[in-house]
Order: structure tokens, then sequence, then C-alpha cells
């Protein structure tokens, strides 16, 4: 018999008239069934939040750090168990998601230093005659219940990043978790509860889209905190109404290889950027530009680190490529691919597919036009083309809808420094790949890649608003 999963409403389980199997995307095996939440369902998890709002904002400083505390010491103690049933419900290869695992601890963890350091300030408000024997104070309070939307790629870590700074601030959180894999963000609730957070602070229904725009428009939800595609993202954005809104959308991550720069240290760093989790991370290394000098270098060394990596079962830890989490995705990425090649594109090694396997595919001579150099592929494709220059790099980086992270490889200080200067990515990391992200930085981007900020502090300013205290002698 299958484990079951149920909707998790007001620190309950709330049995579902449906029931759905959750499917590993590698051999398609049934990993657990889990609670449908109806329309009457999605009601009560709304009321729930909004209900336990004004206590949950009265919490103290040690209640919301204590418990942020206990939430990380529990995922440690179940980092093992975690990091297999994101595996099995994602596809995403082990070697990864004891990393993500690992790194969710550190989020709740940051979480609880920052609720215990978060502090207001005195203004000094005596600016004009009259206005003297004032005190002024100001602090932040919470907006209110937030909706949270998390994707399938981070199930953990990404649901952290939304849950671990509304407690921090004291905000309850309604999360619908992404429709493929909603088996941890359930595990998750499990632990929460356990570690005694107040009911109603974490409610999780997984339902149909159209049920799940109704925390988008509700009202009685403050905040929305969405992580997924551009499209659906600002789609979302145009229905959500007064809500404060955070997005974090896709990317077309750059990679900027300079003259000088060591390919023997840069290029297996790359390979794993490019191909961690079949590519299903919205700051993949996707595009790589690289001086006319090394090109043909980095083309040979490249290609041939690409066509040695390991893919397949997602169990095995040397799986560095595991499946695509559906299959119309691979028949998408394989389109775009066919579509780059008839245009003109090279392609240099990959374009094989397997069940949801799709091998690492190098794509060359390509144009912006292209969807697999303009758009986020979201799987294992990568371009690569020769930059006449720096500046022509960073006018090919440039390019596009996108503005997430960027990376760059230079010996040179003062080119790094133009690159922090002309890049329009939220992030530019020096000799360091796309895919690094610290947990407690300012994350997000430019352009179509949102608004807003995540990282535990950057997150907890985005939930809260100020409020001012003048107090007259």
């Amino acid at each position: 018999m299958l484990n079951q999963y149920p909707t998790k409403i007001d620190g309950s389980a709330m049995k579902t008239a449906a029931m759905e199997t959750v499917t590993n995307p590698y051999d398609g095996t049934a990993v657990a069934e889990v609670g449908v939440a109806s329309a009457s369902e999605v009601e009560t998890a709304i009321a729930s939040a909004a209900n336990a709002s004004a206590s949950l904002r009265r919490l103290s400083t040690w209640e919301r750090a204590g418990l942020l505390t206990r939430i990380a010491g529990a995922i440690a103690d179940h980092c093992n168990a975690l990091a297999n049933l994101i595996t099995q419900e994602s596809g995403k290869p082990i070697r990864y998601t004891r990393g993500e695992v690992a790194r969710a601890v550190t989020t709740f963890t940051l979480a609880a230093a920052e609720a215990r350091t978060q502090a207001g300030q005195v203004l000094p408000v005596d600016q004009q005659p009259g206005y003297e024997g004032r005190l002024c104070l100001a602090s932040r309070v919470p907006r209110g219940p937030v909706a949270a939307i998390a994707p399938f790629n981070f199930p953990l870590n990404l649901v952290a990043h939304k849950l671990a700074p509304a407690l921090a601030v004291g905000a309850p959180v309604v999360l619908k978790p992404a429709t493929q894999s909603p088996l941890t963000a359930h595990a998750l609730s499990d632990l929460v509860d356990a570690a005694g957070a107040p009911k109603g602070a974490f409610n999780v229904v997984h339902c149909p889209a159209e049920l799940g725009e109704k925390l988008v428009t509700d009202e009685r939800l403050k905040v929305l905190s969405f992580t997924g595609s551009d499209v659906l993202g600002w789609r979302l954005k145009s229905i959500a109404g007064k809500k404060h809104v955070i997005l974090e959308l896709g990317g077309n991550a750059p990679s900027i290889i300079d003259a000088g720069a060591d390919l023997e240290a840069i290029v297996p760093k790359l390979v794993e950027s490019a191909w961690a989790n079949a590519g299903q991370i919205c700051i993949k290394c996707q595009r790589i530009f690289v001086h006319a000098e090394l090109y043909p270098d980095f083309i040979e060394r490249f290609v041939a680190v690409s066509q040695a990596v390991a893919v397949g079962d997602p169990r095995d830890e040397r799986t560095m490529v595991g499946p695509l989490i559906e299959q119309r995705h691979v028949e998408r990425v394989r389109a775009w691919i066919v579509e780059a090649r008839a245009a003109g594109a090279r392609v240099l090694c990959g374009d094989r597919s397997e069940g949801q396997l799709l091998w690492p595919t190098v794509l060359t001579q390509t144009t912006p036009e292209m969807r697999v150099r303009s758009l986020e592929v979201f799987g294992p494709v990568t371009i690569v083309e020769k930059a006449d220059s720096f500046a022509n790099a960073l006018e090919l980086a440039n390019q596009g809808r996108y503005g997430l992270q960027a990376s760059v490889f230079t010996p040179s200080l003062a080119h790094a420094l133009a690159a922090y200067d002309q890049l329009d990515t939220g992030a530019v990391l020096i000799n360091e790949v796309t895919t690094f992200r610290a947990d407690n930085y300012p994350y997000g981007g430019s352009k179509d890649s949102g608004i807003g900020r995540e990282g535990v502090r950057s997150a907890m300013e985005e939930l809260t608003q100020p409020k001012v205290l003048v107090l007259k002698s």
C-alpha cells in the first residue's frame, strides 16, 4: 500500500474526497498518494491563515526564533528521508537532493537568527520649528498572510525560502506546492507541526491550477510569493489585486569566458552548472560566450567533458543528468533543438533522448532569435558562441528578456568591475558559476526574471511594511 500525504490545514490532516498518485519521472513507478484539495478545503486553508494572522504576529522574538530552530533541527534529523523523497518525486539526482536538504537547514537557521536581530529605527523628526519634544520609532510589521506557490525543481528549499522568512516575521503561509512534486512540502508540514507551529501557521493545499488561483485573488492573503515560469508569474500578478507581489521567474543565465581564464579549472564547473538536474534550474549555465582566443580550446574541452557526464537513474550517486519532470518537456526541448538546427545551428553533442532522459546537448552558431538562445530552455541544452572582445561578450550577455544571474571568468579586476556595472542581472558572479546561490544574499532578477527579492533577510523585508510611532511629551 502506498504512503498517503493528506491535505494539511490548521495543523491537522484533512481527509479529501480525491487522492492522486505521484509517480517517479524516471521509471514511472508510483511513489505515494496525495490529497487533492477541493474548493471548500482551499477556502478552509485561507480562512485558517487569516484567523491565525493576529496571534502569529504577536509571537515574541524567542518564540519565533525557537520555532525556526526546531524546524531546522527536524529537517537535519530527517535529511536522508527527505533527500530520497525529493529524488523519487522529482527525479533530481540524489547527489543534489542531499545538498538541497542541507541548504533548507541553513535557510531556517538563518531565519531564526534574523528573527532575533530584526530591528527598527529611531528617527529625528524635529526637522523644523515646532516639532521638538517628539520621539519617532519606525519598525516593520507583517503585511499579513502569504499565498505561496512553489516549483517542482527545489520542492524543499524554495518552499523554505517562503516559509522561513514568513515565520520569522510572524506571518502565516498557505502553500500550493508544485503539481508534479507535492509530497516534500507535505512532509515538511509534518515537521513544522511537530516543532510546535501554531495552528494555521502553515497550510498546504495540493489542488488544480484553477483552484490555486483563489490564493492569488483572495484579499485575505496580503502577499503573493511565486516561483515559476515568467509567463504564469506575470499573469498571476495581473490578477493579484492589492497584494504585495514577489516573483522569482525564469532565467537564461550567461557565462563569459574572458581572455586569460584558466580553462582547466573552469570547464568542469561549467559542465556541472549546465547539466546538473538535467538543466532544470533557473540559473543553469545556458549561454556561454568565449573570447575568440580561447574558443577552439574551450569548445573541445567542454564537449568532451559533457559527453562523459553520467545520465540515468537519479538514485545513482554518479548521475548528474536525471529525467526531465514530464514527457512533454522532452518533446518541447527536442523541438527547440530541431528548430535551431534547421535555422543553421550546429549540434556538437547530445540531441538524444530515451524516455524522459535527454542527453546534454551543446549547440553553436546560434542566433539571438532562436528559442534555445532567447528563452529559458529549462533542460540540458547550452549554447556556446565566440566573442570578439570582452565588450562584445557583455553586449551578447545582455541580449534577451531575462536578467537573473550572470557569471564572468576573468583575471582582470577592471573587467570584473565593468561586468558588475554593465550586466543587467540581479547578480554578477566573478570566477563563479551562475548556479551559485547563498541563501542569505538578495536573490532575484531584472527584466522578465521577476520583481522583489528572496534570501532570508530580503524576503523578511518584502513580507513586512514600515509602521511609525510618534510620542509627544
